[in-house]
């Protein structure tokens, strides 16, 4: 079984632009397991989980997550991360839909996985939706 530490670095592998695995992805979250995205209170699970990493990947294909500090106490996981991208395809939001802008995103993300029996049991988002869309020119768009 591998470390915590390298769980999650292999689990990010699978959710990079050039590499998107959703299959892989989801396959390492317990039958149970969740992610949950704080900025909007959705709750994925199963195959939906996959399908909102492959949404990120849809709007920024070349997406790279930057990997800024991880912090492994028993089976929780804490990483820090700064999403990178340049928007090409359509970003569906809780406002609407985003039309390519051509520009580049370079987001904070804090990630927290609990891990149990070598599986994802819950993994919570805290992202910046307004930190990205302000760098996307888009300061007056509201998400609700």
């Amino acid at each position: 079984m591998l470390d915590h530490e390298t769980f999650i670095r292999k689990l990010y592998t699978h959710a990079e632009g050039h590499g998107l695995d959703t299959e892989k992805f989801v396959s390492m979250f317990s039958d149970e397991g969740y992610m949950l995205d704080m900025a909007s209170g959705t709750k994925f699970r199963g195959k939906a989980i996959g399908d909102s990493i492959a949404g990120l990947v849809t709007a920024f294909p070349d997406l790279h997550r930057e990997l800024l500090s991880i912090y492994v106490a028993e089976d929780v996981v804490i990483v820090e991360i700064a999403i990178r991208g340049t928007h090409k395809g359509d970003l569906a939001l809780a406002s609407g839909t985003l039309a390519p802008t051509g520009k580049t995103i370079d987001a904070p993300v804090c990630d927290i996985y609990h891990l149990e029996g070598g599986k994802v049991i819950s993994f919570h988002c805290y992202n910046l939706p307004s930190a990205m869309l302000h760098q996307l020119g888009e300061k007056n768009m509201r998400l609700s």
